[in-house]
């Protein structure tokens, strides 16, 4: 007879969580390995024949810098946390208080629940439940997937579970890197014919020619660079755009996204944990205050779904 004094059998569901991101869903083909966490559905890990192409964190820590999160119904930033939706006033909590915005949309600190996995992929979704500053109720899915040739494929799809349109903007928040070679080492090429010129508050005022030191076309080495900036008018070759963080020695690593992605922000910080210098380079359906701008923000009506379509290559 069951020993009705020992406590129950842990499930998935009631497991301790062993990780400060939730469940960790390793995803593993030929030399590729990728970790996905059940916070933020966030890309925790990506390398090839042991080499790390994306930054990482340890087992207690949170997303320094939202490190690989995902990014919905917004990404970046919202000035003041307000908006209007036909003509009233939608205030959203302030998230980034040094700053006064709301930043990087409603579901980073949300857990996801599994949909989907197999030996090469894992789906993931949450929903955002209507709430002030945004009446809506749609899900984010997120699908991960190492591909025939090593590469990470992923695919952000919003589901609009609304009765009326809902705005959105979709990103993803991936640091790059190649091994241990030093970052600052590394040359950054992104190529773009627009910049946006932010305020003190990275809030976008007005867009300009790309020149000068945010001229990345032709590669610069990135401990000279300081940018926190959105880049538009993107060069698609074949429906595909490319960024990319190439070593002395040729290795090579590569931000890929079709062009339901018409932006990408990119973020050179001296402040990642252990690290003198990392990149950031964040695929979006639009820039920063979108929802004010009115700059690459879509309208979901009620029942559509959009998907944003993005991942990491490399020639190693």
């Amino acid at each position: 007879m069951p020993d009705s004094s020992a406590p129950p059998a842990s499930t998935p569901e009631t497991a301790p969580r062993r990780y400060a991101t939730g469940r960790q869903f390793e995803l593993r083909r030929g030399d590729a390995v990728a970790v996905v966490t059940e916070l933020a559905a966030g890309l925790r890990l990506y390398a090839r024949a042991g080499v790390h192409l994306t930054e990482t964190y340890g087992d207690a820590d949170i997303p320094p810098g939202g490190t690989g999160i995902t990014l919905a119904p917004w990404a970046n930033r919202i000035e003041d946390g307000a908006w209007y939706l036909d003509g009233e006033k939608q205030q959203l909590d302030i998230t980034e208080v040094a700053r006064n915005n709301a930043s990087h949309g409603l579901l980073r600190n949300t857990g996801y629940a599994l949909v989907d996995e197999s030996e090469f992929s894992v789906t993931l979704e949450a929903a955002v439940f209507p709430q002030h500053g945004y009446p809506f109720l749609v899900r984010h899915r997120v699908r991960y997937e190492l591909d025939a040739d090593m590469d990470l494929r992923v695919r952000q799809t919003l589901v609009n579970d609304s009765t009326a349109d809902a705005p959105f903007v979709l990103g993803a928040h991936p640091y790059l890197r190649i091994g241990e070679v030093a970052s600052e080492d590394l040359t950054l090429t992104v190529k773009a014919g627009t910049r946006l010129v932010a305020d003190e508050r990275l809030i976008p005022r007005s867009a300009a020619a790309v020149d000068g030191e945010f001229d990345l076309s032709a590669g610069r080495t990135v401990g000279g660079l300081d940018i926190d900036a959105s880049y538009t008018d993107l060069e698609f070759d074949g429906g595909i755009a490319r960024h990319t963080l190439s070593a002395p020695d040729g290795r090579s690593v590569s931000l890929v996204h079709d062009q339901s992605a018409g932006y990408v922000h990119v973020f050179v910080t001296d402040k990642y944990p252990g690290r003198p210098k990392s990149v950031a380079m964040e695929p979006m359906t639009g820039p920063a205050n979108a929802f004010n701008s009115g700059d690459g923000l879509r309208w979901l009506p009620p029942g559509g779904s959009f998907t944003m379509s993005w991942g990491i290559t490399a020639a190693l």
